[in-house]
């Protein structure tokens, strides 16, 4: 183990996790920061930003079910950190070709189960062998509420939950993704406060979603429902 691994994993034992399971997130972390200095991959430069981000992922943990979905994946959170944590097989979608092999790299480095999609989220959800076949889906630093919503609820199956990892919402954004949410066939179900003025934010899929959802790419984002 490299010094930089021994680091992460030092800055892991708050989350108690089991020894070999910090060992691989530190390993994974390693990859990440090798990885940003080839080209950028994440925001997290430091060793204490990149743990920081791996325990912000291990958050989402007890709310994920199989088959499950993170969409945007970039560097591989949380997607990756809940794949080491319980083992889950995941389907990660992302549309930068770079990050989607360093995705794929990591699984095989990992030897975790799962497979990368290298298309943006709004061509996957509208595939049959995608919509509506997955039980709980994530999406981190991907928009506001009713984007994100926007993009995970089509690839949900009925009773299915999207997990969000939000900040701070304004009444506004509150109210939006409420909104969003059901025009989509879900329903805000449970908002959880995280530290450091963050949240988890539940939205159960309570029925089909329109076929027109989600619209063509780059308009969830550019024009958020309800918003």
């Amino acid at each position: 183990m490299s010094s930089q691994e021994s680091r992460i994993e030092a800055l892991l034992e708050r989350a108690q996790l089991a020894p070999a399971t910090r060992e691989r997130l530190a390993r994974y972390g390693e990859l990440v920061l090798e990885a940003n200095r080839r080209f950028n991959l994440t925001g997290a430069k430091l060793v204490e930003d990149l743990a920081e981000h791996l325990l912000d992922s291990l958050s989402v943990v007890p709310y994920v079910r199989e088959p499950y979905v993170d969409i945007g994946s970039g560097a591989g959170f949380p997607a990756i950190p809940v794949a080491l944590a319980t083992g889950v097989e995941i389907t990660m979608i992302e549309a930068t070709a770079k990050k989607a092999h360093f995705l794929e790299s990591v699984l095989g480095e990992l030897d975790l189960k799962g497979r990368v999609l290298a298309e943006r989220a709004e061509v996957a959800a509208h595939r049959p062998a995608l919509r509506e076949r997955f039980a709980s889906g994530t999406a981190r630093a991907l928009g506001s509420g009713p984007t994100v919503a926007e993009l995970l609820l089509p690839l949900l199956a009925i009773g299915g939950m999207a997990i969000l990892q939000r900040g701070s919402l304004s009444p506004e954004e509150q109210i939006a993704l409420a909104d969003a949410s059901l025009m989509l066939g879900g329903k805000t179900d449970v908002e959880i406060p995280l530290e450091g003025n963050r949240q988890i934010v539940v939205v159960r899929k309570e029925g089909p979603t329109p076929a027109r959802f989600p619209r063509r790419p780059g308009v969830p984002a550019k024009r958020p429902l309800c918003l």
